[in-house]
């Protein structure tokens, strides 16, 4: 087999039989500044890589090995990793939701993450703080897996971002900006394929069979992925083996990963071009700049010439609605949540993003210490107003109903689970003519990260088995620091017994002054004084805006 990212290839003989034996998967990381272009037409600015480099390494290990992060903070501000769609079973404390799982890495420290790889699949890893994955901190973490139902010859990773010319900060303050003469989207973001603004080359060999991973990280877009005169055939999403389901495109928005097999022509008479095309309604459309499409080359010969593009590059939403995945049968819920993904004003007229009005800030103790204070830790106020906590009981099935009513869409993902997408549907619809629900008999699709479009809503469901404290937020950098993000507290009576916090985070934390135990503020009673506390958001504009036009 070969695999391939970029410049990277790691050559593996698989005719020759080996023993898999469990290893521990090492990386030194440094997290710096870099300043770059990324090789673009563009000034250079201040990002956020590994080893004062872009791209980041890419991550591959096998399911059972144990995945060892090992970080040193040379930035001026504090930093976290998430390795995305990794459950984190009974590490909760690894999954890198600063100031939620842990205390985040102080400047000039380093910590350690051990992760046992229980899952294999696409997933991938970034920063967690600051919104560092907008300026760069970002990398695919590929878990092969010896027994994989799916054989291919060769593998190919399309890792996908946006880049744009300013930094995290920059387009915040426009975003704050409450005199409207800010414009976070001035500047739109170019594309990057696999770190580079160049497409790498895929080689087939005639006859051959070719696993294509899909990796989205995307701070806001969406994008497409499509092969010229070259069905897909997709396999696996989100980490999870499907049944196979041909198509001609796949979109992904932000955060989500599809594992594509395409099965190479039978003769070298042509090469063919694939695209890579990003998108987003965000942004009306800019002649040349955006949307912006970068083309790659299937090369089957040197001496082929270039099939020609016939028609249009074919493009249309992912249907998850008619993709099963291997395993799984339909749930039946015990109760359900609503979350209505919106944005609202703070008294002062600054705009802000939420859960059904409430817009999130980061309690004062991280909420897995709270979680495992006793006697304290079942009443969700313990965990502060603006957390927007939900305590679950240990193997409830938990239904959401997730809305957006905005004019933006919001892929939101839950840490430490994939969910069950058992219906989606338009919110103006009510007699419910273009519902689509989940067949009884079928087996729904299982993902990590659901996109919820603009006007739609969708409904999931869960099983809460991984006692632990998990975020589920937008995966847009912009709406997740805008606070649409909450907390689940999922068995806060079993995490006691099996949640054995390291001292190394316990230290992390020491480092800063904060408690690592209490409630929302530290104390052990139910006295909240000094949590973060803000109003529900106003639907409308305060007067203040108005005055002030």
């Amino acid at each position: 087999m070969l695999f391939i990212y970029g410049p990277l290839i790691l050559a593996l003989i698989s005719a020759i039989p080996t023993t898999v034996f469990a290893k521990r998967v090492v990386e030194n990381w440094e997290v710096t500044y870099v300043t770059s272009n990324r090789g673009l037409d563009q000034p250079p600015k201040r990002g956020v890589g590994v080893n004062h480099k872009f791209p980041l390494p890419v991550v591959h290990a096998t399911k059972g090995d144990t995945l060892v992060l090992n970080i040193f903070n040379s930035l001026n501000e504090t930093t976290t990793m998430h390795s995305h769609g990794l459950f984190q079973r009974n590490t909760t404390y690894y999954d890198g939701a600063a100031m939620t799982t842990e205390c985040s890495i102080t400047p000039g420290t380093s910590f350690s993450y051990e992760i046992p790889l229980e899952q294999a699949g696409t997933y991938w890893i970034h920063g967690h703080s600051h919104s560092q994955n907008f300026d760069g901190l970002r990398t695919p973490l590929i878990i092969h897996d010896p027994k994989d139902p799916y054989k291919s010859d060769g593998e190919y990773v399309v890792a996908v971002e946006d880049w744009w010319p300013v930094t995290f900060n920059t387009t915040l303050a426009a975003l704050l900006d409450v005199t409207g003469q800010s414009n976070p989207f001035a500047q739109p973001p170019n594309l990057l394929v696999n770190g580079h603004p160049e497409a790498p080359r895929f080689d087939f060999i005639p006859g051959q069979t070719y696993r294509i991973r899909l990796v989205s990280m995307m701070s806001l877009p969406l994008w497409e992925f499509a092969i010229d005169g070259h069905e897909l055939e997709i396999i696996e999403v989100d980490g999870v083996n499907t049944k196979p389901k041909k198509v001609n495109v796949v979109r992904l928005a932000p955060a989500q990963r599809v594992s594509v097999l395409v099965k190479a022509k039978e003769s070298c008479d042509s090469n063919y071009s694939y695209h890579v095309t990003m998108f987003g309604n965000f942004l009306p459309p800019i002649p040349g700049v955006f949307p912006s499409r970068v083309d790659g080359l299937v090369a089957y010969s040197s001496d082929a010439p270039l099939a020609e593009t016939v028609g249009e590059i074919p493009s249309e939403p992912f249907d998850e609605m008619s993709i099963e995945s291997l395993h799984g049968p339909i749930m039946k819920a015990d109760r359900g949540l609503y979350f209505n993904a919106t944005s609202g004003f703070l008294p002062d007229g600054t705009n802000w993003e939420s859960f059904n009005l409430v817009t999130y800030r980061d309690p004062d103790v991280p909420s897995v210490f709270t979680a495992l204070t006793d006697f304290i830790n079942l009443n969700p106020i313990s965990y502060g107003p603006q957390t927007n906590a939900h305590v679950l009981q240990l193997n409830e099935v938990i239904e959401m109903l997730f809305w957006s009513a905005t004019q933006l869409s919001h892929p939101l993902h839950l840490h430490g689970h994939v969910f069950q997408i058992v219906e989606k549907g338009f919110i103006n619809d009510t007699m419910g003519a273009l519902t689509t629900r989940v067949a009884k008999d079928k087996f729904p699709l299982q993902r990590d990260t659901v996109l919820v479009n603009s006007g739609e809503y969708v409904v999931v469901r869960f099983k809460a088995d991984n006692p632990g404290v998990w975020l589920m937020h937008c995966h847009f950098d912009w709406h997740m620091a805008l606070g649409l993000n909450m907390v689940f507290v999922e068995a806060p009576k079993e995490m006691m017994d099996v949640i054995k916090v390291p001292q190394s985070v316990i230290d992390q934390c020491k480092r800063q002054g904060i408690e690592t135990k209490g409630n929302v503020v530290g104390n052990m009673a139910y006295d909240y004084d000094g949590a973060p506390n803000l109003p529900h958001l106003l639907h409308d504009a305060p007067a203040v805006l108005a005055s002030a036009a």
